[in-house]
């Protein structure tokens, strides 16, 4: 695992901070459509462009050891990480280097046999923070990311006061290496940081002031190559401590630079593209708090959409080339905006011509335009409907097309956005969806049906994704499927036979929210229209019902709205009534679990 002599990275660790990037230097970079549901899924592979050798393969081939075998591997190999690390002079820096990879390659699959011997643990954090200001560059940048490796597990005995005194000298000692003058030091530090942010959350919180010190003074010192990944850093720590970060002070160090660059880049610099993305993570953070930079913000969004929809056919008027992912990185922080303004998004966008251009993007031929437009309908829809209403039905009957398309991987994530949004649009406006019902609860019958949800992968990751995407369509489907239920019962229920069964089996998995309980009226709506259509499926409609989870006191379900609580009841009841004898036979169908919650409900 240490570093051949050959190795280009040696070459690379000599750069100096000073050394403008070319446009060799910087890789490809791909933005992520907005995924409804999706707040822990990250479509971040990039391994296409890493290149990899006999030290990157051993280091993966020791974490996946260590993650099959977990702390059996131990004992053959501290001794050598022992004796690598512990080596000492200039000839040996590759050595003591390879065993802080191999430190951090098993911190997870290793949890187990080193996290309980606190001791031990706290020692491994102590002995890498020194390395942080190691003579060589290499030997900081892998101590920094095997430092994050091992900061989730710090985090957790924060409440132990060594615990949090070695989570304070990892934060400010990363946060030092975000200054170092060395660009792939720089490079590793930021990226590591941005883990420990994942990690800790409101953890950072009293230390968000020497935070953003530190993060915008990298912003005003880093080559394009690496600010790119402060502007990550900085999203990050926005989407970690959200509201906590709209404090005047805070905003005064945050705004200002970011301001300066925005206003310095061209509508056609691809530069933009991060700090799109970067200015939708702080949006919906500050929520409200981002309303005095919300109208430049929206109306550079705007032009720059417009801009390229005219590159797409006229490049020479344009005067740019035409790129999606513009359009795509706009249309996300647009939602970014919905999300964080909420109905005060009114102001800037009643008079515009937002309409007409959001519903060119759900027409596009690319998918992942369709992704993020979709994704700003159901933003719209919840906090503004009335916007969308002298287009209603036009983007209705487009949002219902995505739902037949071929659903492979591209078109499912824009089905699951289209099939978000048109449950969001239902509740808003009722009747006015009645249209597209009976088409849409077909296809999402049909989604239900054929949907079957995969055991969860642990091998490849584009089967994880996969996994993940069926899994979050399904659910979708199943919450859309149960608003149209209650909107309009009257046209869902004498289909209600086809799809009942994988209906109850996804509203099964759905997690205990609003939006849950919403599905749960059109269930009940649409059994008390056609209560025969449910009998087939009944103990699939117990279980769903005993999917809700009791409260921490165990004294209320999680389904909050009494109105809802007193219509599950009243369906259980009426089945239990109108099956008389039979009742018996599929109530000895339930495991003894399903039988207890039910039984709350006065069954």
């Amino acid at each position: 695992m240490a570093y051949a002599d050959d190795d280009e990275s040696l070459l690379d660790a000599e750069e100096d901070e000073s050394q403008p990037d070319r446009d060799q230097d910087l890789k490809p970079r791909f933005h992520t459509s907005r995924l409804h549901g999706s707040e822990y899924f990250d479509d971040d592979d990039d391994d296409s462009f890493n290149v990899w050798n006999l030290r990157k393969c051993s280091a993966a081939a020791i974490d996946v050891l260590s993650n099959v075998f977990g702390d059996e591997i131990l004992p053959a190999l501290m001794p050598l990480i022992q004796a690598k690390i512990s080596t000492s002079g200039d000839e040996t820096w590759k050595e003591r280097e390879a065993a802080v990879l191999t430190l951090g390659a098993i911190a997870e699959g290793c949890f187990n046999g080193l996290y309980p011997h606190f001791a031990l643990f706290l020692q491994i954090v102590a002995f890498l923070l020194p390395l942080l200001d190691d003579k060589f560059p290499l030997i900081r940048s892998i101590s920094c990311w095997t430092l994050s490796r091992f900061g989730k597990y710090l985090i957790q005995e924060t409440g132990n006061p060594k615990g949090y005194e070695q989570f304070e000298k990892v934060l400010m000692g990363l946060l030092r290496r975000l200054l170092d003058t060395n660009k792939r030091v720089q490079e590793a530090a930021c990226s590591a940081f941005a883990t420990v942010e994942e990690d800790a959350a409101e953890e950072l919180v009293p230390h968000l002031g020497v935070i953003l010190q530190h993060l915008m003074c990298a912003f005003g010192k880093y080559q394009r190559r690496n600010l790119r990944i402060v502007y990550d850093a900085i999203g990050t720590l926005a989407d970690s401590v959200r509201e906590e970060l709209n404090k005047p002070a805070y905003l005064e160090i945050l705004m200002p630079p970011l301001v300066a660059k925005w206003q310095q880049l061209s509508n056609s610099d691809k530069d933009l593209f991060p700090l799109l993305e970067c200015f939708t993570s702080i949006s919906q953070a500050l929520g409200v708090g981002f309303a005095p930079f919300a109208q430049p913000v929206f109306q550079r969004c705007m032009d720059i959409i417009q801009l390229q929809q005219l590159a797409k056919v006229d490049p020479a008027s344009a005067g740019a080339q035409y790129d999606r992912e513009f359009i795509v990185c706009s249309l996300d922080l647009l939602s970014g905006l919905a999300e964080g303004l909420g109905s005060g998004i009114e102001s800037l966008i009643s008079q515009s011509n937002l309409r007409d251009v959001l519903l060119k993007c759900c027409m596009d031929e690319t998918s992942d335009v369709r992704q993020s437009a979709f994704a700003l309908m159901g933003d719209l829809a919840r906090v503004f409907p009335a916007y969308l209403q002298p287009r209603l039905l036009e983007f209705l009957e487009i949002a219902s097309q995505q739902l037949n398309a071929n659903l492979i991987r591209e078109n499912l994530s824009v089905a699951n956005n289209a099939c978000w949004a048109i449950g969001e649009l239902a509740v808003k406006v009722r009747q006015e969806v009645s249209p597209i019902v009976t088409n849409v609860v077909s296809s999402l019958g049909l989604i239900l049906q054929h949907g079957e949800v995969l055991p969860e992968p642990l091998g490849r990751f584009r089967l994880y994704q996969l996994w993940y995407l069926t899994t979050l369509s399904f659910e979708n489907s199943a919450i859309t499927l149960g608003r149209l239920a209650w909107i309009r019962p009257d046209l869902v229920a004498p289909h209600m036979e086809h799809f009942m069964k994988p209906w109850c089996l996804a509203l099964s998995m759905v997690r205990d929210d609003i939006e849950k309980e919403e599905a749960f009226r059109g269930l009940c709506a649409v059994v008390k229209v056609n209560p025969s259509g449910g009998v087939s499926s009944l103990v699939f409609i117990c279980k769903a019902i005993a999917s809700w989870h009791v409260s921490k006191q165990k004294v209320n379900f999680e389904i909050r709205n009494e109105d809802v609580k007193n219509e599950v009841s009243q369906v259980l009841n009426g089945y239990k009534h109108m099956l008389g004898n039979s009742w018996a036979e599929c109530w000895s169908a339930l495991e003894p679990p399903v039988k207890e919650r039910l039984s709350r409900y006065q069954v």
